[in-house]
């Protein structure tokens, strides 16, 4: 349920800056400034993520500053730094994956800053909380639907792609492994490989989805594992001929996915609530900063979106996934 809190935060947000990332500085504020560190803002789940963040610490009086690593470890590294160097009073990491989040932490914690985790994971290290979804349920939800809708098609028999998210994140593993489960027990078993983003683009995603297409003449369906990339997917099956006969499912989401989903285009999307994440992600650290103690894991529902529920969910997902981006 969206309450009057979320849109609160919304409004704040909006009025707290006229363009997305600026900083507010904390010589503005009593408390000083909240860093989130990003793997990148040209991707709208942590433009979204990132977005809650800043409402809650506006709200709570604090300075925000959003840190783009460009899916970068050298980069976060650097942010990491300057971060504890401009004297920040807290770090909400959403890491470049879980494998080098472990080392912001140790920085962190040597300048006696607290750290809460935003997605991904972490593979060790000291935290405050970690706030994330169950990639593994949502990944299941999405495969259900595509066994479902391929079962219906007649096409159990046809092979499906993966085109994944890093399979050195704790999330991307358990995407994988969360669909691959599900379309096993929907009796989908045939295997068009996988393919591991790295540019996490529609581009990359387009001759990722090529050459599956071309390899795989039996290819009856397809996951992709996070959002825009999706839309090179959809182009180059497209560009094959292949549209309405390879079905698509997805993870995430973003707008365009609203009249995809309307057509049948897009067979399902996992959509994580990533604004309902940054709020809750922020959230937990004002609660430590104030002295409680916040739950040390926190877990986010995923919303299963498919042709025949996304008018009900539409409300829902304006606001906790899109950031109330869209009308």
């Amino acid at each position: 349920m969206i309450t009057r809190r979320y849109l609160t935060h919304v409004a704040t947000a909006v009025l707290a800056a006229a363009t997305f990332g600026a900083t507010i500085p904390a010589s503005a504020q009593d408390k000083g400034e909240l860093a989130y560190m990003t793997p990148g803002l040209d991707v709208a789940f942590w433009r979204y993520l990132s977005e809650g963040v800043k409402s809650v610490a506006v709200e709570n009086g604090y300075g925000f500053t959003a840190l783009d690593s460009t899916n970068d470890p050298q980069t976060q590294l650097q942010n990491a730094q300057d971060a504890i160097a401009r004297g920040v009073v807290g770090i909400v990491l959403s890491p470049t994956d879980s494998s080098t989040a472990p080392t912001v932490l140790a920085l962190a914690k040597d300048a006696g800053i607290p750290v809460v985790i935003a997605d991904i994971g972490t593979d060790s290290g000291e935290f405050v909380s970690v706030i994330g979804s169950n990639n593994y349920e949502g990944a299941y939800g999405v495969g259900n639907a595509l066994a479902a809708a391929m079962t219906e098609a007649g096409k159990a028999n046809e092979t499906v792609g993966i085109v994944s998210i890093s399979q050195a994140r704790l999330n991307g593993q358990a995407r994988t492994k969360g669909f691959k489960d599900a379309m096993t027990k929907g009796g989908v078993t045939g295997d068009a490989g996988l393919q591991q983003m790295q540019a996490y683009t529609a581009e990359e995603t387009f001759k990722f989805t090529q050459d599956m297409v071309t390899a795989n003449p039996n290819m009856g369906g397809m996951f992709v594992q996070t959002d825009g990339p999706t839309l090179g997917a959809l182009r180059a099956i497209k560009a094959a001929r292949r549209d309405g006969d390879i079905m698509v499912a997805a993870f995430d989401g973003i707008p365009e996915f609203v009249p995809l989903l309307q057509s049948g285009e897009l067979i399902v999307s996992g959509m994580q609530q990533p604004y309902l994440m940054g709020v809750r992600s922020a959230d937990a650290m004002v609660e430590h900063l104030n002295g409680g103690m916040p739950d040390k894991e926190i877990t986010v529902p995923i919303l299963i979106v498919t042709s025949s529920n996304i008018g009900e969910l539409l409300p829902t997902i304006k606001e906790t996934v899109f950031a109330n981006e869209i009308e």
